[in-house]
């Protein structure tokens, strides 16, 4: 990670840690929904994506961009939504993406790995900085 990137973390793990908390309470829930052990990507993405709706995360994960981009002292092209390609949620959990003059900021919130042997789904990130991956491409 390079200091641009740790400047991003650390202003959102400062000003915007409870979005992350309650992905993490989220993503508990849909990991202690499992009956065995989650070896298909739908076993994730379905009930993440259904409870971080209801519980209106989807809708605020944009601020985080807009946090990031405030950091790069960037503007954002335009207002990001709650919806691909800013906000997607994956089998490791959301990923938001913002186009910005200097390139691409990433953010991951990885609350879900993937362990290859036998493949299945495990979850991940007790923390807000446990979970908080920054990149800019």
């Amino acid at each position: 990670m390079n200091d641009t990137e740790r400047r991003i973390r650390e202003r959102l793990l400062a000003t915007r840690s409870e979005p992350l908390a309650a992905t993490i309470e989220a993503a508990d829930a849909v990991a202690a929904s499992w009956d065995g052990p989650a070896t298909r990507r739908e076993a994730v993405v379905e009930p993440l994506s259904a409870l971080l709706e209801h519980a209106g995360l989807r809708e605020g994960y944009p601020a985080l961009l807009a946090t990031g981009a405030e950091v790069l002292g960037e503007p954002l092209p335009a207002p990001p939504v709650a919806a691909p390609p800013y906000v997607v949620i994956t089998g490791t959990g959301p990923v938001l993406r913002a186009s910005l003059p200097s390139g691409r900021l990433v953010l991951r919130l990885a609350v879900f790995a993937i362990e290859r042997d036998p493949k299945r789904y495990v979850r991940c990130g007790e923390r807000p900085e446990e979970i908080l991956e920054v990149e800019l491409r």
